[in-house]
């Protein structure tokens, strides 16, 4: 167990101008004197056992499982859970009752639920050794391995839906892709794969006997992806210009990133098995082209989930630093780890401090927040800092699970500890959608497994769930600015454009003789320097440039062209946010842009050099002053009284503590950040 340096107990409560550190195990508070009694578990598995429901397993062409002779019933929770009046829930399956059958139009089951259901309770099992977990996940694991053909032109391909009769709905009322949905490798086969391989490593020594029959299943599943995706193993494909790998499975670093996961946890248990080491290695690297940006440069880092589009990252399906951090070790590779690292040290953080885990950026935040996204948040940060020791990385894991407390857009907890019920989102305006399906409880719980196993970031995170704020990444719209000239608003048919979204209902047409004047207003909080992305849409060909002043100072210019080749993006040209060299000052209020060729502006994304999220609890606040600059930056903390600081490089890493002698002024290492606890008086 790594040694949590920074910000624990025997830091003790120096006051201002005084610095020194000790090691403590990670058992002991993040923050001390911040955190509330935090002795009994967080994972409550109610709500998720409520949704299981027993399924008949009928022997028929194609589909068959461990003893189904034997045992003909397997279980599966329900897809949807509708909160009613009384606050009770009712058991919903997907799409619509078909009067004629009374089936669902989908199914009253998933494979993509049964498979992640089934990951929670292996879990379980193996942290909190409850037995009835451990039954539930066989069971989830046969009724699983019976959606997956098992023989045919499709062996190894996973069938979505399931009646709560058993029967198997190949094809879905609305159609879904691939179908029938095994007739292709799909998310629902990745997820399959993560099952496959954690319920193997979690049944070699207890079950031989089943565990052989889900190694055997799992080299069908491989089967299948060696002939699909593996088949184009070291082959490239262009997106706007960028190479991008050819072999992800359906083109994406999400769904891929849930099969490393089982392979990872399988390769684990089974090191003798190359071909899975083998296919492992592969996929990872995959994931790992998949990254982008960095320090200043969109999207800071983060691993980018499709290669059809290189403007939009989202939450649903973000578990690929946390697949990296897991290969890394299998692999033994360095690298894999590094680009888990940058994800989370610099692009999370700025998520984080631009509100939270919203569930897309495309390419601006500007979607509702669910436990997917949250929980790939954690357990990204988590696995990674496990391996690094940057305990960075777990301070930014509390502030992430402090959201299933009441640190959210809606300021009230959305996770009941008494119930094990969750909710099903967040809307960008703090409404909640009270239902708890079973996407929703899946991660709640595996959010809430990840805490429990590390009780000084579950300490701090459920120390933390009071009022909050961030001050961050802020969009500012094109149109909102006084135009003249040539210059015109441009409302399109549809915000989407195929792989990415206008942000508001405008964008603004430039041309030589026009230009628009962008209110951005003076920096307030910590404030200070701003980076300027101008948020515009290129096009492949050479169209001019972009210009942006303050005042008469110039700040830099945008290319309107030089895209690159289209090749497997949805749409030709590149909707994204691209920086320009020089920062706003604090009193720069206006950015006048101009053009020579057509420019298509949608928006300026403005970027404290220091941004900072505010976190509060009833022992104190915790402040987070994240860097977006090459060098070291100073700010005032706020208040008066006693505080506790400890600053991470630009990996999560402890770097040092105190405060000046004197002083309320903190330094933020480059591109790191800088975490300042005041306890209440």
């Amino acid at each position: 167990m790594r040694l949590l340096v920074p910000l624990v107990c025997l830091f003790l409560l120096l006051p201002t101008g005084t610095a020194t550190a000790a090691p403590a195990t990670s058992s002991a508070p993040l923050i001390p004197g911040a955190v509330l009694p935090t002795t009994a578990p967080l994972t409550n598995l109610a709500h998720l056992d409520f949704l299981l429901a027993g399924v008949p397993l009928r022997p028929v062409a194609g589909h068959t499982t461990w003893r189904i002779a034997q045992q003909p019933t397997g279980q599966a929770p329900w897809t949807y859970a509708n909160r009613k009046d009384d606050g009770s829930f009712e058991r919903v399956g997907g799409g619509t009752i078909v009067p004629v059958t009374g089936y669902w139009s989908q199914g009253a089951f998933n494979a993509d639920d049964i498979s992640r259901s089934a990951v929670v309770y292996v879990r379980d099992w193996q942290q909190n050794h409850r037995a009835s977990s451990r039954e539930r996940a066989l069971q989830l694991l046969r009724t699983l391995t019976y959606l997956q053909t098992s023989s045919g032109p499709n062996a190894g391909n996973v069938v979505l839906w399931q009646q709560a009769d058993g029967t198997l709905t190949p094809s879905a009322e609305p159609v879904e892709l691939p179908d029938p949905s095994d007739s292709a490798e799909s998310y629902w086969l990745a997820r399959t794969v993560w099952a496959l391989g954690e319920g193997y490593a979690a049944f070699a020594s207890s079950d031989p006997a089943f565990a052989s029959f889900l190694r055997d299943r799992l080299h069908l599943a491989l089967g299948a992806l060696e002939r699909q995706s593996l088949a184009r193993y070291g082959t490239w494909n262009v997106s706007d210009g960028e190479r991008v790998p050819a072999w992800l499975i359906t083109g994406g670093a999400d769904a891929t990133a849930e099969a490393v996961l089982g392979l990872s946890a399988y390769a684990a248990a089974a090191p003798a098995d190359t071909r899975a080491a083998r296919d492992l290695a592969r996929y990872s690297e995959g994931i790992a082209a998949m990254a982008e940006g960095g320090l200043g440069r969109w999207p800071f880092g983060a691993i980018l989930p499709s290669v059809t589009t290189r403007s939009l990252w989202h939450a649903w399906g973000g578990m690929a630093p946390a697949a990296l951090a897991r290969a890394s070790t299998i692999l033994h590779r360095g690298d894999l780890l590094a680009t888990a690292v940058a994800d989370g040290a610099d692009f999370t953080a700025q998520l984080l401090a631009a509100g939270g885990a919203d569930n897309a950026w495309s390419p601006l935040p500007a979607e509702a927040q669910i436990a997917y996204g949250v929980d790939s948040r954690i357990e990204s940060l988590l696995d990674t800092a496990d391996r690094t020791r940057a305990a960075g990385l777990d301070v930014l894991a509390a502030a992430y699970g402090a959201w299933y407390f009441g640190a959210n857009k809606a300021g009230v907890p959305v996770y009941d500890r008494a119930t094990g019920v969750c909710v099903d989102g967040i809307e960008t305006d703090g409404r909640l959608n009270r239902n708890c399906g079973a996407e929703s409880v899946i991660h709640t719980q595996l959010s809430m497994l990840a805490l429990d196993a590390h009780p000084a970031v579950k300490a701090l995170a459920v120390s933390l769930g009071g009022p909050h704020s961030t001050d961050g990444l802020r969009v500012v719209e094109a149109e909102s600015g006084t135009l003249t000239g040539t210059a015109t608003v441009v409302v399109p048919p549809s915000q989407w454009t195929g792989e990415a979204n206008w942000s508001g209902d405008a964008w603004v047409r430039l041309v030589t003789g026009g230009s628009v004047s962008i209110p951005v207003g003076a920096a307030a909080g910590t404030g200070g320097e701003r980076r300027v992305y101008a948020v515009t849409e290129r096009r492949e060909g050479p169209a001019g440039a972009l210009t942006l002043r303050t005042g008469d100072r110039l700040l830099g210019t945008v290319a309107n062209g030089g895209a690159g080749a289209q090749g497997v993006s949805a749409v030709p040209g590149i909707l994204a946010p691209w920086a320009v060299p020089t920062t706003l000052r604090a009193t720069d209020t206006t950015v006048t842009a101009t053009s020579t060729g057509e420019a298509r502006l949608d928006a300026l994304l403005l970027q404290p050099l220091v941004s900072t999220v505010t976190l509060s609890g009833p022992a104190g606040t915790l402040r987070l002053f994240i860097s977006a600059a090459s060098m070291a930056r100073t700010v005032v903390v706020p208040g008066t009284g006693r505080t506790v600081a400890a600053r991470f490089d630009d990996h999560g890493r402890f770097v040092g503590a105190g405060f000046p002698a004197g002083s309320r002024t903190v330094t933020v290492p480059a591109g790191g950040m800088t975490a300042v606890w005041s306890p209440t008086r």
